[in-house]
């Protein structure tokens, strides 16, 4: 009886310690990912969705630190430049965005949405507008190749000839980026 009272005791024991250091182990591999910073230059083209903007182009700057394999924070700025037919009409701006990038498959195809501000420096304009900007994209080690739209609160537009606000433009960013 003692001695099948002390395996049992001792098959239990076992199964303990097996199932710790199971669960160990199991919780090490949720913590195996690399944070870190990456760094990414982007150039930008965008059709804007209201007169009178013809096109947009810029280039960007954008530093993102990854909390996780599938989440990311991001801070973006660079220029980009609204063009219209004429002269000394186009709306030159630098914009400042904070955002949050979701890896939803294979970790390449990703969501992002920002929210900044959007600082005109331009042909005697010197508004600063609000920015919101949602996207798609797909990302490998290197390039990142996302279609965003921004929505700019407080830059002006026309509308039946009168002057309004509330610019928004379909924008492609093409990016090479790195590990820092």
């Amino acid at each position: 009886m003692k001695t099948i009272f002390r395996n049992s005791v001792n098959f239990v024991v076992a199964m303990c310690l097996f199932t710790t250091v199971a669960t160990f182990a199991q919780e090490a591999e949720k913590k195996n990912y690399d944070q870190g910073f990456r760094l990414g230059f982007g150039l930008n083209g965008g059709l804007p969705l209201q007169d009178p903007y013809d096109y947009n182009i810029g280039a960007d700057v954008r530093i993102q630190y990854d909390l996780s394999k599938r989440y990311s924070l991001t801070l973006t700025t660079g220029f980009s430049n609204f063009f219209v037919s004429g002269k000394d009409n186009d709306l030159g701006y630098i914009p400042v965005k904070g955002g949050f990038k979701a890896f939803v498959l294979k970790d390449k195809l990703y969501l992002l949405g920002e929210v900044g501000a959007a600082f005109a420096v331009t042909n005697d304009y010197d508004k600063t507008s609000f920015l919101l900007s949602p996207g798609i994209g797909y990302a490998t080690e290197t390039i990142d190749i996302s279609l965003r739209y921004e929505h700019y609160s407080d830059f002006p537009i026309l509308e039946n000839d009168i002057v309004d606000k509330g610019l928004g433009q379909v924008a492609l960013r093409i990016a090479y980026g790195f590990r820092l």
